[in-house]
């Protein structure tokens, strides 16, 4: 069943492309954490955990597209870099290749930029444990 509850609101027109787009994120991440297990519980882990993450990624970058807090918009960056980090350190673990991953947009229309590397850097804190002190 698709997540129909943000798309069910009032007729929001200016958010309506935000909606739509986390809408559609949220389906397809939905969806792709369905899987058919392979008997490998880390194998399985990954293949549900991995577009969950996406779909975060997915989301913060509609808030990077139409968000206007430009705290929110910080937190939507974090976000991006740190569970693309996640997605590639839990394929790492089992062996995966990594696919060539892109920097967080900062504006509208923005080009993909070379990140650096901070994978050892305390901004690569998980989203799930930032902000809780």
């Amino acid at each position: 069943m698709p997540v129909q509850y943000v798309a069910d609101r009032p007729n929001y027109a200016d958010e309506q492309p935000f909606l739509s787009e986390n809408d559609a994120a949220m389906n397809k991440m939905m969806a792709d954490m369905t899987i058919k297990p392979t008997g490998d519980v880390d194998r399985d882990f990954v293949a549900m955990m991995v577009p969950h993450h996406q779909g975060a990624i997915d989301m913060a970058r509609a808030v990077l597209r139409y968000g206007h807090n430009e705290q929110l918009r910080r937190l939507a960056q974090e976000i991006v870099v740190t569970q693309q980090q996640e997605i590639a350190a839990m394929r790492l673990a089992v062996g995966e290749e990594l696919p060539p991953s892109d920097a967080a947009p900062t504006q509208v229309g923005s080009a993909p930029a070379t990140q650096p590397d901070t994978m050892h850097s305390p901004a690569a804190m998980s989203h799930h444990t930032m902000h809780t002190q």
